[in-house]
């Protein structure tokens, strides 16, 4: 009866149902583990879609089933990851992201917009190549997005056009996120000579706490009246950036980029982790996925450098061109990576405040180029 009762548990164990893809899977999600834990790449969230990915792929716990009737209930992450399913989460996310972002520079100095907005050419770059690989209008627009250097962007427009391909993108934006200091500066010093490197800029113009206000109304009208379908992205911002910026809400902000913030990118992290099941993960796509994703990240690289490059040009040489690739959204690495090339090619020169108007230049623009992908696609 002991024997039966052993050979039964066994029987009905995971470690019966274990094959290679799942081996696989559970291999990728300790290399992910690695990249975080020792290597630091966005461990927060990474640590998150990891052991997501983990328990997805250990048989037989069903976290993920959906009911099977309504009389019936579904496995825990099943029911959690309806927060990305519907977009509750990446709005959530940055709703924080507002209460944590100083929009200061970019009112300074307005025409940063542009850099921002140049910095999304990886964007229409990489929708172009996937169409031309035979991925549909959807599935090429949520792969273009990587570009935006924006994952709860690239989260929430993958779950509205393509879904199935949302553990690959979510991996892919938040890797590529974390290795822009890896990823940026060559192209940085390609693109770029030691003299516009070299260029110290004017101290920015102080900026009221009025406009400071003003701002996020102003820009949530303008946005969401030209593309309602970015309300939820661009409407959490702005409303976090208000609650930061109005001074009678203080409790409200500390919420919002404290607690609120980290409890939902567990939720986030780990149920987008959880949809990397072996069967959609392993398929020739996702490499494709991978390899996009890093193109567009460098054409958004490259096409925020070149405008820089023009202003440099157009204002005598007083615009420093390393700005102009923080405009990825990547808050506040991409101005961090700005700040070090330019004090590695001047020690006096102070970027990070000039650079970090791109930089909020870039979350906006990285969300109006997804309601522009989900208006035409969606």
């Amino acid at each position: 009866m002991f024997k039966e009762a052993i050979i039964k548990l066994w029987g009905e164990s995971g470690f019966m149902a274990l094959n290679w893809q799942y081996l696989a899977m559970i291999v990728i999600a300790c290399i992910l583990f690695y990249l975080a834990i020792v290597k630091k790449f966005e461990p927060l969230l990474l640590i998150c879609i990891a052991f997501g990915m983990l328990l997805a792929n250990l048989p037989g716990t069903g976290l993920m089933e959906a009911p099977a009737s309504a009389s019936e209930n579904g496995g825990l992450l099943y029911y959690l990851y309806l927060g990305v399913k519907k977009g509750i989460y990446p709005s959530l996310i940055f709703l924080g992201i507002g209460a944590m972002t100083d929009f200061g520079p970019l009112i300074a100095r307005p025409s940063s917009l542009f850099l921002g907005a140049a910095a999304q050419f990886g964007v229409a770059t990489a929708f172009v190549i996937a169409i031309a690989l035979g991925f549909s209008p959807e599935a090429a627009a949520s792969i273009g997005i990587i570009g935006g250097a924006d994952g709860p962007t690239a989260i929430y427009l993958t779950s509205k056009l393509a879904p199935e391909l949302l553990p690959a993108i979510a991996i892919a934006a938040y890797s590529y996120m974390a290795l822009i200091p890896m990823i940026q500066p060559p192209l940085m010093r390609l693109l770029t000579t030691k003299k516009e490197r070299e260029t110290r800029m004017e101290q920015l113009r102080p900026v009221s706490k009025t406009e400071k206000i003003c701002f996020p109304i102003v820009v949530s009208i303008l946005c969401i009246l030209l593309l309602p379908s970015v309300a939820p992205l661009i409407g959490m911002l702005m409303l976090g950036n208000l609650f930061k910026e109005c001074g009678v809400t203080e409790r409200l902000s500390n919420t919002a980029q404290n607690a609120m913030i980290n409890i939902v990118t567990i939720f986030l992290g780990v149920t987008v982790g959880a949809t990397a099941n072996a069967e959609a993960f392993l398929r020739p796509e996702t490499l494709k996925i991978i390899a996009l994703g890093l193109m567009a990240f460098m054409f958004s690289t490259i096409g925020g450098l070149l405008l820089g490059k023009l202003f440099y040009v157009l204002s005598g040489g007083r615009v420093n061109p390393l700005i102009g690739s923080a405009g990825v959204s990547a808050v506040p690495m991409a101005a961090r990576v700005s700040q070090v090339e330019g004090q590695k090619a001047n020690p006096t020169n102070y970027l990070l405040m000039h650079a970090m108007g791109p930089n909020v230049a870039g979350v906006i623009g990285s969300a109006v180029a997804a309601g522009i992908l989900l208006s035409l696609f969606g």
